[in-house]
C-alpha cells in the first residue's frame, strides 16, 4: 500500500504525528469535563406562579390553565408542557423540542406571563421563569448548624451570604436554604384590640404601606449650593414601626403598636430541616447540565473554609451526601479496568507473539488510537465519563485487532524467509482490504446509536463516537506507525529454526519458550484442523445442531428479562413519609423523629452515614430544582446515606420499608430516587414506572386510579406503589352572605383582603420591606394576625372586618381616617362555615388533568413488570370516555430504545453486508461472513442468563460491539479461504481447512484480547461496577461463541455454499474484453487503462 511505503520512507513524519498525537490527548484530558453520564441536553423551562391562601383548584383553574394555554399558543417550539398546582403554587415545565432558541422562548413566556397577569387572581405577582434541565440533580449538601445561633439566623446567614458565595462557582445553582426559619418584620394584630378600635388588619396593612415607603424627594437648590433631599419615609429601626399611625378616634391617634406587635421575628415555618434528629438548614448544591459534579463539589468544598471565616461564631458547616465520591469512584473503577485489561492483553500478546518487541509495537499502537478518540470527544464538546471511558475501555480489546494482525502477518513472512522490509509490505498488503473492512464492519454496527432519540441518544452517542474514532486511528495508525516501529525493532530479531549465536541467557530463554509454544500450538493446530476435518466432512449434522441451538437460545429472552439500565447500589436512600391528610407540622415533625429511630434500629452505626429529614413545602422557588412530593405539612423526605462499607442497599429498603409500614399503619410510606444515577436517568421524576390516568374529572381518575393501584400491588416485584395526589385534603369552607355583608356596607372583597391578611400576611399579594442598616438586607414587613390565637373555628370567625377605600392589591396607599365604629364586624356575623375535602395537587400533562400512579420495581425485571402493568390496563375494560392510561417513565423510554436499538441494529448487518459486497465484488461471500452473527447471539444469551444479567440498553450496546468483531474475524477467514483456493487451486473443503488452520493464530488472538479486556470490566466489582458489567459480559459471551462459530461453523458453510473456484470477476474480465477491441479498431483514440493486479487480491465470484 502506498501510505505504508511513504510511512516507511518517512519515519520522522511518523514520529511526530505519534508525538502530537501524545500531546494533543494529554492536554484534551486536562482540560475535558469529568462526570457521571454526558451531558444530556433536555431543554426544559420552569414557571413559578406564587399566591399563598389559594387552594390548589384555585391555582389550576384561575393561574396554571391560564399560563398554559398561553405558553401553548405563544411560544415557539414547544414539546410539551407538564404542571403542578398545589395550595399557593403552580409550577410548570415547559420541554422543548430539538433545536428550540431557549432565550426566544423566555423572551416569548415573559411576555406571555405579562399579558395573563389582567386575567388573574388581583396582586398576583409575576412568574419566576428559570432555564433548567431534566438532568440537573443535587451533587451535595450543605448542612448548617450551631448549638448557640437560632433557626432564623441560620437561615437568614445561609440565604443572603454564603448562598451569594456559591453563585460564584461555575457551573454550580443553589435555591434558597431548606429548613430554618425566614427572618421577617412581623406585626402580629391582636383581633380583640383591633375590633375594639374598629379595626381589620388590612387597615393595620395600608398604614403600613402609607408609612413605609421608599420614594425619593428630589433636589433643591438653595443658593450657590445644590442639595439632595431625603425624607423619612422608612422607619429607621424595628421599634419604629410602632410610631406608625393607624387611625384617629375622636382626635385620638391609634398607632400600630396600640392593636399589634411588632418584632423582628420569622415567618411561621413551614419547612423543618433535621440532620440526624437535631434542627437544621441545608442548601442544595446542584450542577448545571453541563458543569462536572466532581469540579463543582471540588469548588464547593475549598470555599467551606473562606465562608467559615466570616461566618457567625457557632455556625457549623459540612458537606452532606456528596455525589462527587460516587462519581470518582466510578470514574477510577473504569480506569482501572481498562489498566487491568490492557495488561491481560499486553500479556497475551507476549504469549502469542513470543517477542517483547511486537508486544511494544501493539502497545504503543493502542493508547494513542484512544488518545485520538479522546481528542475528537473533547473537540465535539463531550465528556470523560463511565459512558465515554466504558467505550474507550471496550475499543482496547478491539485496538488490539489492527495491530496485532500486522504484526503476527509479518511474523509469519519473516518466517518464509523475507527480508524485513518486504515482509512489512507483503504483510500490510496481504490483509489491508480484510483489515479495513474489519474495521469499518465494527464502524457500522455502531450506526443504530445515531437512530437514537430522546435521554439515549445523549447517552450512547458519545461512547459509540470515541469507539468509531478509536478504531479508525488504529486502522490509520497500523498503516504508518505499526510499520515504522517494526522496521526499528525487529531488524534483529531473530527468526529461524535455530537457535541465536550470540545474545545474553533473555534471548536463549525466549527462543526455547517460543519453540516450546510453537510446538504446543501446532499441536493444536492439528488437533483443530482434525476436528474442523470432521466438521467438514458432517456438514448436515453441524448445521442442524447449530440451527437447535439458536432456537434454544431465543426462548432464553423470556427467561432473562429486560431493564433500561443497570441498577447501581450508591448507598443511598431517599424514603417519602406522608403522616395523615391534615397532620399540622410538629405532628410531622414527631411521627419522622420516630421514624428516624426506626431506621437506626435498622441500620448499624458502623454503616450508617447520616440522616437528613426534609419536612413540609420548602419555597415556590425551590420546588422549580428538586424532585419531591411535599405538598403540604404532612409530607417529609427521608434522606439516609451509607458509608462506604455496607450491605447491599436493597436489603436495607427492603427491611426499612416493611418495619416503618408496620409501625406507622396511618402513614404512607414509600421509597424514592435518591442517587444520581437514578435521579438521570428518570428524567426528573420521583420513580421509575408511572402510570399516568389523563381525564378532567378527577374524581372519575381516582376511583379508576384506586382500582388499578390495588391491581398494580399484586404484580410480582412491584413495590411503593401508591397514588401520587391527594383528593381529601380537609378544608374549612366559609360562605358568607353577601346580602348582608352589604347591608353593613361591606363588601366580598373586604372579607377576602380581612382574611388573606390575618391568615397568610401581606407577604406575597402586597409586599413591604425593611431594610436592616446593619446588613443592608431587604426583610419583609408580614402584617398577620398570630397562628397562635388563631387556634379554633371560633378564633377565625372573630377576625375582624372593615370596609376600606383601598385593598390588599391596591396600587394606591390610602391614608389613616376616621371609620365609624359600626363599620368593625367580625367574619362570624357575616358567614358561616363547614368542612369539606378539597384536591391537594392536580397535576397536568399537556394541559389536561392527570393522575399518577407511581411504583418502583423489586427483585424483577422491568420489562416483566411493566408487561404485567400493561394487562393489568387492558383488564380495566371499557374507560368512560376521555379517559386514557398510558404507563410512562422508564418502561416507556425503554421499550423506545429497544425498537430503535433492534432496527438500526438489522439495518446495520444490512449495511455490513452491502460494504462486503461492495469490496469482494460478490453476493455469496458476505453471507457467508454473516453466518458468524448468530454465533455472537447465542453467546451474549447464554452469558447474559449465567451471570443473572438482564438485557438493556448497555448490554444490547455490547451485543453491537459482538456482532461487529464476529464479523471482522469471519471476514479474515473468509478472505483467506479465498485466497488460498486462487493461489493453491485447491477446492473449497481443503481452503476451509487450509484458512481455519492458517488463520487459528490471528483470531484466537482477537477474541482473546477482547475477553481478557472485558475480564475486569464484567465482573464489576468496583464503585458503580454494575453500569458497565452487562456491557463486558455480553462482548465475552457473544464473542466466545462466536469464535467457535468463525472456526468451525463458517468453514462449514463455506465449503457448501461456495463450490466455484474464485476467479477474477466478470466484469473485470468483460471490461478489458472491451477496452482491447476497443484498442484494436480505433488505433487513434487508444486508452489508457490502467494495469489491474489482482494476483492477490481476494476479489472474485
Amino acid at each position: 500500500m502506498w501510505i505504508v511505503r511513504l510511512a516507511l520512507r518517512r519515519p520522522y513524519s511518523v514520529a511526530v504525528m505519534a508525538f502530537l498525537i501524545l500531546i494533543m490527548g494529554i492536554m484534551a484530558i486536562r482540560s475535558m469535563m469529568v462526570d457521571i453520564f454526558p451531558v444530556i441536553d433536555i431543554p426544559v423551562v420552569s414557571v413559578i406562579w406564587s399566591y399563598p391562601g389559594l387552594s390548589a383548584a384555585e391555582m389550576e383553574k384561575k393561574v396554571v390553565l391560564l399560563s398554559e394555554r398561553g405558553i401553548s399558543s405563544s411560544v415557539n417550539g414547544v414539546e410539551r408542557i407538564e404542571s403542578q398546582s398545589q395550595p399557593g403554587i403552580g409550577i410548570l415545565r415547559v420541554y422543548f423540542s430539538k433545536g428550540a432558541d431557549i432565550g426566544a422562548a423566555i423572551a416569548q413566556m415573559s411576555a406571555t406571563a405579562s399579558t395573563s397577569l389582567h386575567s388573574m387572581p388581583p396582586g398576583i405577582q409575576p412568574p419566576v421563569i428559570l432555564q433548567f434541565n431534566a438532568t440537573n440533580v443535587q451533587v451535595a449538601q450543605i448542612t448548617m448548624s450551631s448549638k448557640t445561633l437560632s433557626e432564623d439566623k441560620i437561615f437568614d446567614y445561609a440565604l443572603n451570604f454564603i448562598r451569594i458565595r456559591l453563585f460564584t462557582i461555575p457551573g454550580l445553582s443553589t435555591p434558597a436554604p431548606f429548613g430554618g426559619k425566614n427572618r421577617q418584620i412581623i406585626v402580629d394584630g391582636d383581633a380583640k384590640a383591633m375590633q375594639a378600635k374598629g379595626l381589620s388588619p388590612v387597615d393595620l396593612l395600608n398604614a403600613l404601606q402609607a408609612s413605609n415607603l421608599i420614594i425619593p424627594a428630589g433636589n433643591a437648590r438653595i443658593g450657590t449650593r445644590e442639595y439632595s433631599v431625603q425624607l423619612n419615609s422608612s422607619p429607621d429601626m424595628v421599634k419604629d414601626f410602632n410610631d406608625i399611625p393607624v387611625k384617629s378616634i375622636n382626635g385620638q391617634i391609634v398607632r400600630l403598636g396600640d392593636v399589634a406587635k411588632v418584632s423582628d421575628a420569622f415567618a411561621d415555618q413551614v419547612n423543618v430541616v433535621r440532620v440526624d434528629r437535631k434542627r437544621a438548614a441545608y442548601l442544595s448544591i446542584l450542577k448545571k447540565a453541563d458543569a462536572s459534579t466532581l469540579m463543582v463539589v471540588e469548588a464547593a468544598k475549598e470555599m467551606i473554609p473562606q465562608i467559615k471565616e466570616t461566618a457567625p461564631n457557632g455556625l457549623d458547616l459540612k458537606l452532606d451526601f456528596d455525589q462527587s465520591v460516587f462519581v470518582k469512584n466510578s470514574i477510577d473503577s473504569v480506569l482501572d479496568e481498562a489498566i487491568t485489561g490492557a495488561v491481560l492483553v499486553s500479556m497475551m500478546i507476549m504469549f502469542f507473539l513470543g517477542s517483547w518487541r511486537s508486544m511494544v509495537i501493539v502497545c504503543t499502537s493502542i493508547p494513542l488510537s484512544i488518545f485520538v478518540g479522546i481528542i475528537v470527544l473533547n473537540l465535539t464538546g463531550n465528556s470523560l465519563n463511565i459512558m465515554t471511558l466504558g467505550g474507550l475501555s471496550l475499543a482496547i480489546g478491539m485496538l488490539v485487532d489492527d495491530a496485532t494482525v500486522e504484526v503476527e502477518n509479518i511474523h509469519r513472512n519473516r518466517a518464509l524467509g523475507k527480508p524485513l522490509t518486504i515482509a512489512i509490505l507483503d504483510g500490510a498488503q496481504q490483509i489491508a482490504i480484510p483489515a479495513l473492512m474489519a474495521t469499518l464492519a465494527i464502524c457500522i454496527v455502531f450506526l443504530p446509536v445515531v437512530l437514537l432519540t430522546g435521554p439515549s441518544k445523549f447517552l450512547f452517542q458519545a461512547m459509540a463516537l470515541s469507539v468509531v474514532i478509536s478504531m479508525m486511528a488504529s486502522y490509520v495508525l497500523s498503516r504508518t506507525l505499526v510499520p515504522v516501529l517494526a522496521r526499528m525493532l525487529m531488524a534483529n530479531e531473530h527468526h529461524g529454526p535455530n537457535p541465536p549465536e550470540h545474545g545474553g541467557w533473555f534471548k536463549q530463554f525466549s527462543f526455547r519458550f517460543n519453540q516450546e509454544r510453537d510446538r504446543r500450538f501446532n499441536k493444536f493446530t492439528d488437533r483443530y484442523g482434525r476436528v474442523l476435518h470432521g466438521f467438514l466432512h458432517n456438514r448436515g449434522i453441524v448445521l442442524t445442531f447449530a440451527v437447535a441451538i439458536l432456537v434454544i437460545s431465543v426462548l432464553l429472552v423470556k427467561v432473562i428479562g429486560t431493564d433500561f439500565f443497570p441498577t447501581t447500589d450508591t448507598g443511598m436512600m431517599k424514603i417519602h413519609f406522608r403522616a395523615p391528610v391534615g397532620t399540622r407540622i410538629e405532628e410531622t415533625e414527631r411521627l419522622v423523629d420516630s421514624a428516624e429511630a426506626r431506621i437506626q434500629q435498622i441500620i448499624p452505626k458502623a454503616e450508617l452515614g447520616s440522616v437528613n429529614d426534609m419536612i413540609g413545602v420548602p419555597t415556590s422557588y425551590n420546588l422549580a430544582f428538586v424532585q419531591t412530593d411535599n405538598t403540604s405539612s404532612m409530607d417529609a423526605d427521608i434522606l439516609v446515606s451509607l458509608n462506604k462499607k455496607h450491605k447491599p442497599t436493597a436489603e436495607y429498603i427492603r427491611s426499612i420499608r416493611k418495619d416503618l409500614n408496620d409501625h406507622f399503619p396511618g402513614c404512607s410510606v414509600y421509597f424514592q430516587s435518591a442517587d444520581i444515577v437514578s435521579q438521570v436517568l428518570n428524567f426528573g421524576t420521583s420513580a421509575p414506572i408511572d402510570v399516568q390516568i389523563m381525564n378532567s374529572n378527577y374524581d372519575t381518575s381516582y376511583k379508576y386510579a384506586t382500582m388499578l393501584k390495588n391491581a398494580i400491588r399484586t404484580i410480582p416485584g412491584t413495590a411503593d406503589v401508591n397514588i401520587k395526589q391527594i383528593l381529601d385534603y380537609p378544608t374549612l369552607k366559609f360562605n358568607v352572605d353577601r346580602r348582608r355583608a352589604q347591608e353593613l356596607g361591606l363588601t366580598q372583597r373586604d372579607v377576602a383582603n380581612s382574611m388573606l391578611v390575618a391568615l397568610s400576611s401581606n407577604s406575597t399579594v402586597s409586599p413591604s420591606f425593611y431594610i436592616n442598616p446593619t446588613n443592608n438586607v431587604n426583610y419583609q414587613v408580614a402584617v398577620k394576625i398570630p397562628y397562635q390565637t388563631m387556634n379554633s373555628v371560633n378564633s377565625i370567625l372573630s377576625t375582624p372586618v372593615t370596609s376600606s377605600t383601598g385593598s390588599v392589591s391596591s396600587n394606591s396607599v390610602p391614608s389613616p381616617t376616621d371609620l365609624p365604629m359600626a363599620q368593625t364586624q367580625t367574619l362570624g356575623n357575616l358567614a358561616t362555615v363547614h368542612y369539606e375535602n378539597q384536591y391537594d395537587v392536580i397535576n397536568h400533562y399537556t394541559v389536561q388533568r392527570v393522575m399518577d400512579i407511581t411504583a418502583n420495581v423489586d427483585g424483577r425485571d422491568m420489562g416483566s413488570v411493566a408487561a404485567d402493568i400493561e394487562k393489568k390496563i387492558a383488564a380495566m375494560g371499557q374507560l368512560p370516555a376521555g379517559m386514557h392510561i398510558a404507563l410512562k417513565g422508564q418502561p416507556e423510554v425503554m421499550n423506545s430504545t429497544f425498537k430503535t436499538l433492534g432496527l438500526g441494529l438489522v439495518l446495520s448487518v444490512v449495511l455490513v453486508y452491502m460494504l462486503m459486497v461492495v469490496l469482494f465484488q460478490t453476493w455469496l461471500d458476505p453471507f457467508i461472513i454473516l453466518f458468524a452473527v448468530p454465533g455472537a447471539f447465542i453467546g451474549i444469551l447464554w452469558m447474559l442468563a449465567i451471570t443473572g444479567t438482564t438485557i438493556n440498553t448497555v448490554s444490547l450496546m455490547g451485543a453491537i460491539v459482538a456482532v461487529g468483531i464476529a464479523v471482522s474475524n469471519s471476514i479474515l477467514l473468509v478472505s483467506f479461504a479465498n485466497e488460498v483456493r486462487v493461489e493453491k487451486g485447491l477446492n473449497a473443503i481443503e481452503a476451509a481447512l487450509e484458512a481455519g488452520k492458517t488463520r487459528l493464530r490471528p483470531v484466537l488472538m482477537t477474541a482473546l484480547a477482547m475477553v481478557l479486556g472485558m475480564i475486569p470490566m464484567s465482573l464489576g466489582t468496583g464503585a458503580g461496577g454494575e453500569q458497565n458489567a452487562p456491557l463486558g459480559r455480553a462482548v465475552m459471551g457473544g464473542l466466545i461463541v462466536a469464535t467457535f462459530v468463525t472456526l468451525f461453523v463458517v468453514p462449514v458453510v463455506y465449503s457448501m455454499l461456495r463450490k466455484k473456484e474464485p476467479q477474477r470477476h466478470k466484469l473485470d474480465e468483460q471490461f478489458d474484453l472491451e477496452t482491447m477491441r476497443y484498442d484494436e479498431v480505433d488505433t487513434g483514440h487508444a486508452l489508457l487503462i490502467p494495469e489491474v493486479n489482482v494476483t492477490n487480491n481476494p476479489i472474485h465470484n
